[in-house]
């Protein structure tokens, strides 16, 4: 037995979600503070650099015209050598200048939510409730090195207590571990990471003003001995703007030179020397130096390379929650009444000679079924026509 249901044809509405593609992210791209990226991470700066750029052009402007002016005539008269010395020595300096600007000086990595709200809460356990009115008490944890007591200092800024030596810079706005200072000139904080070669630089910018300075003397004082020496200085421009420049270069990249060697012999930092942390009333004494300057030179110069901390190329996927996507604005069909058959019994398949029968019954519901066996009754023709009912009789 086969029932018949009257259906009425609803359109579809599309209820899958639209799945956002994971989106891939580095982590320099969500670090905080006031620096640079370039490279894909590779490069970290501070974001002021106008300074930085200057120097380059110092740097290569004093040694382009040196390569121009004096080198041609030295290397004739004196010695192939010293322009060929003059090459190596520019090209360390701006290998070891763009190391220095390029790289990470060991920021150190901010306190997550979690690790800050751990911080705090251990924070409040030690101080305890502190009265209305008073000030707390500074957040400092004590350490022992070398048998001498080392406060930690607690940064709020970046949520943590900073290690031995480690300061923040205002500048950059990040921790910096080991911190010496910030260096405009190289476009970048001088810290752990990078100090070795921002000495360097320092020295090897040096010499190399030493060399040019020296040279240009002495390429001013041969061509005296051929001319006057009004007519060389007429002659020379490049060489008399070389000698400018310097000369009043020489004084400060010198003294900032010895000032450096000073402070590693003692195993020492500008940020510490500023605030005499070692030489204040108490006496206290470094305990980070080896009393020794040949070890504290090793230590600082030759000592082993850190990794950064940052990983700042590290990758963060983020994923976006799935969004519905709404149907489609579509002109909705007139509603439609259809005949549909479906058995009784489930799973159960319709016969075709059913399907035939079936198809055939709304015509035969159109028509009066009577009984085979019934006679239709007679007309009564004697009596003649029937009368029009709506005539007038």
């Amino acid at each position: 037995m086969y029932n018949i249901w009257h259906i009425r044809s609803v359109p579809d509405i599309n209820m899958s979600a639209v799945m956002v593609p994971k989106k891939v992210t580095r982590k320099w791209e969500k670090l905080p503070g006031k620096n640079t990226f370039c490279c894909d991470g590779r490069v970290m700066m501070a974001r002021q650099k106008g300074v930085f750029y200057l120097t380059l052009f110092l740097i290569i402007g004093t040694c382009s015209l040196f390569f121009a002016f004096e080198c041609p005539y030295l290397g004739v008269h004196l010695s192939p050598a010293i322009p060929v010395f003059a090459v190596v020595l520019f090209l360390f300096v701006m290998a070891v200048l763009l190391r220095t600007s390029f790289s990470d000086p060991g920021v150190l990595p901010r306190a997550l939510p979690d690790e800050a709200a751990f911080i705090e809460m251990e924070i409040e356990a030690a101080i305890g409730s502190v009265p209305a009115g008073q000030r707390p008490p500074p957040r400092i944890r004590n350490v022992q090195i070398n048998n001498q007591i080392v406060k930690l200092k607690y940064c709020y800024t970046c949520k943590i207590f900073r290690p031995p030596r480690a300061s923040h810079c205002s500048i950059c706005d990040n921790c910096v571990d080991r911190f010496d200072h910030h260096c405009p000139w190289v476009g970048n904080c001088v810290g752990k990471r990078n100090y070795r070669y921002f000495y360097l630089f320092t020295l090897s910018l040096s010499l190399l003003t030493v060399y040019i300075f020296t040279f240009d003397i002495v390429h001013v004082v041969l061509r005296s001995l051929e001319s006057d020496f009004v007519t060389t200085i007429k002659e020379t421009p490049g060489t008399v703007l070389e000698v400018l420049i310097c000369f009043f270069t020489l004084w400060s990249v010198v003294g900032l030179t010895g000032f450096h060697t000073y402070l590693i012999t003692l195993n020492q930092t500008t940020n510490e020397d500023i605030k005499g942390s070692w030489t204040g009333k108490n006496r206290v004494q470094n305990p980070y130096s080896h009393r020794n300057v040949i070890k504290n030179c090793c230590e600082v110069l030759c000592g082993p390379a850190y990794p950064s901390v940052l990983d700042r190329r590290g990758v963060m996927t983020e994923e976006t929650p799935a969004v519905p996507q709404e149907p489609e604005a579509k002109s909705a069909p007139p509603p439609q009444t259809t005949r549909t058959t479906a058995p009784l019994i489930p799973n159960e398949h319709t016969p075709d000679d059913t399907k035939t029968k079936l198809a055939a019954a709304p015509e035969e519901e159109e028509k009066p079924h009577l009984p085979q066996d019934t006679p239709l009754p007679p007309l009564d023709t004697s009596a003649g026509p029937r009368p029009d009912p709506q005539s007038p009789q």
